[in-house]
């Protein structure tokens, strides 16, 4: 008895083993065997078969690659890239893909006399005077500031980047600004030259600032976003300006930080005590001050956010803070010993210093915006924070590639629920209306013609607009699935009655009733199951039509709504000639995804239903 019971046990396991090797052999490869005529019998039942055929269609398995691949992406990538719905930046709209931010030219290696950085590119000055534009220099569909910069300058000593223009001083004096001129930003008024010569320069949102030797600050650009007011108490006693979005802060020569507006605000609510300050910095919405016991103080719009920090987070440093500089939301600050600090919002890891960095003695540092510059006591140039974006960004400065992985998650989940939704009613309905027929059949499949007369996009577009504006965007998302899967059904039903119709007046059925078995129990375990092919074959073709139609509504404006993404609504700027020719990254991923991703679907439906096929099974 005993040698029986391990004969079987045997024989279990090496059948087993012989469908575990055809099931997944090919998948994963391996060494490929010929089975023995007893092994192949083994695995001749239907599903095995199925299975088998299946894998034997190069065309099927490669979209299984392609799709597993996609769909493994999707849903474990916004893990790793998770995505913040409010997130916006205006300094990084409609930014091009590539990761050339800051690929300084080597030229500077040695030789950096001044640095700054503008949103998307750095504009930097060698000691012999002459000017390099790098990065993402085209500011607008018609400007390139590293094509235009200007002729015979001499030699230049100082640099300045702003939003969308560049300001540059030579040795003699002399003040030139390119780039974008909407707001007069770059247009140099001549009574700046009438006081003492110019000492530094500054470059803004929109504005420039110029201070002159003898501590008078000039103003010219946009003037509607800054609260800077030209008569300001404090003419003829500034050595240094700090810039916000919205306003100008001074340092006079007594070491005091002053407000250069007319406005109360957060940046006039400065600390008290700050004693002798002798630099400031300012990100977008902060100041920072810096005393001359190397004491950091930040005010202004501090930011509340716990997760990555915030500007008013200093950090504590084991040497003396001598300078310190303000990106777009973070600071860094050099000490005595050559070490680099920083702090603040870390979306673009700005504010996180590399180990390169930290191993040597800096001498000189350069920040704004998202990106840091550090020279070494050696003039190596060390960089860090945003590089560029794999995909670009959209007309709200969003990441594409991050949208892309969080859309693709939304957008095949919609799918595959829509098709959850429309295979049970379709199957239920299907099942019960082939095998009892009657009346039954009569109304159930004229509630099916009624369904499936109805115009399904435009209805769907209509019932989108009346009950999904009452919905927040999470419940809209849920309203959408259930709308996709309540109109997606008639098309299953027949099919499924159909086989139904063809399979209850089988001999099997036949003895089930004969048996006494309920009606309900033969439809679903007996019945159902034999025609579980189509059904399958369907619900996979489905899977694709309901991603694109929800795509279409999304891009038609009647489907998930923004800032939720989906591949949908990422495509909406492709009804705009202008981003189609100059913006081709923030439609041409998402519709490479969404295609690529249902041409697989539909390619391996096509797949199951050969492998299904007893016509294509010939040996």
């Amino acid at each position: 008895m005993s040698t029986n019971q391990d004969t079987k046990v045997k024989e279990n396991k090496k059948d087993k083993k012989s469908f575990g090797r055809l099931l997944f052999g090919k998948l994963f490869g391996g060494k490929k065997e010929e089975l023995s005529i007893f092994e192949e019998e083994q695995v001749q039942s239907p599903f095995r078969t199925v299975i088998r055929e299946f894998r034997d269609n190069k065309v099927a398995m490669t979209s299984f690659y392609i799709f597993l691949l996609i769909f493994l992406i999707v849903t474990l990538g916004p893990f790793v890239k998770p995505i913040d719905l409010s997130f916006s930046e205006i300094s990084q709209q409609n930014v091009a893909p590539g990761f050339d931010f800051m690929k300084y030219p080597k030229e500077l290696d040695g030789k950096v006399q001044d640095i700054d950085v503008g949103p998307t590119f750095s504009v930097g000055v060698d000691t012999d005077g002459k000017v390099y534009v790098w990065g993402k220099t085209r500011v607008s569909r018609t400007i390139d500031v590293k094509k235009e910069i200007p002729k015979d300058m001499g030699k230049v000593v100082k640099v300045a980047a702003g939003f969308d223009h560049v300001l540059a001083l030579n040795e003699e004096g002399k003040l030139f600004a390119w780039g974008s001129d909407r707001q007069m930003q770059t247009s140099i008024p001549d009574y700046i030259y009438m006081s003492s010569p110019i000492k530094d320069i500054y470059a803004g949102y929109q504005n420039s600032v110029v201070l002159t030797e003898d501590g008078y600050v000039h103003y010219f650009g946009n003037a509607m976003n800054n609260d800077y007011y030209e008569f300001h108490p404090y003419q003829g006693q500034i050595k240094q300006i700090a810039l916000t979005a919205d306003a100008v802060i001074g340092l006079t020569f007594d070491g005091e930080v002053v407000y250069l507006g007319l406005m109360d605000n957060s940046y006039t609510k400065m600390p008290e005590n700050m004693g002798n300050v002798i630099d400031i910095a300012a990100t977008s919405t902060t100041v920072a001050a810096l005393n001359d016991e190397g004491k950091v103080f930040v005010w202004g719009n501090i930011s509340t956010a716990t997760d990555d920090g915030n500007e008013a987070q200093v950090v504590e440093t084991d040497s003396k803070i001598i300078d310190i500089e303000g990106g777009r939301t973070h600071y860094t600050a050099l000490t005595e010993s050559g070490e680099v600090v920083a702090w603040g919002r870390n979306y673009y890891n700005q504010a996180s210093v590399p180990s390169s960095v930290k191993g040597a003695k800096i001498e000189k540092i350069f920040t704004d915006f998202y990106q840091n510059y550090a020279v070494d006591e050696k003039g190596n140039i060390h960089t860090w924070g945003l590089k560029g974006y794999l995909f670009g960004t959209d007309d709200l400065g969003r990441d594409i590639f991050t949208r892309l992985l969080n859309g693709g998650r939304l957008t095949i989940t919609i799918g595959a629920v829509a098709v959850i939704i429309s295979t049970i009613i379709g199957v239920v309905i299907g099942s019960l209306s082939g095998y009892f027929g009657g009346r039954l059949d009569m109304v159930l499949q004229r509630i099916s013609e009624m369904v499936a007369s109805l115009p399904f996009l435009p209805f769907a577009m209509i019932l989108s607009s009346l009950i999904g504006n009452a919905l927040n965007p999470k419940q809209r998302v849920y309203f959408i699935m259930v709308v996709l899967g309540l109109l997606s059904w008639p098309g299953l039903q027949r099919l499924v009655r159909a086989q139904v119709l063809s399979v209850r007046e089988q001999e099997y059925v036949t003895a089930a009733r004969a048996l006494g078995i309920k009606k309900y129990k033969i439809v679903f375990r007996h019945i159902l199951p034999n025609v579980i092919s189509v059904i399958l074959v369907n619900a996979t073709l489905s899977f694709a039509s309901s991603m694109l139609i929800e795509s279409t509504l999304s891009f038609l404006g009647f489907g998930v709504q923004p800032p939720h993404p989906t591949w949908g609504n990422m495509l909406y700027g492709a009804n705009n000639s202008i981003v189609i020719q100059n913006y081709w990254w923030r439609w041409v991923f998402a519709s490479i995804a969404l295609g690529t991703c249902v041409i697989c679907i539909n390619l391996i439906g096509d797949g199951l239903r050969d492998a299904i096929d007893p016509k294509s099974q010939e040996r």
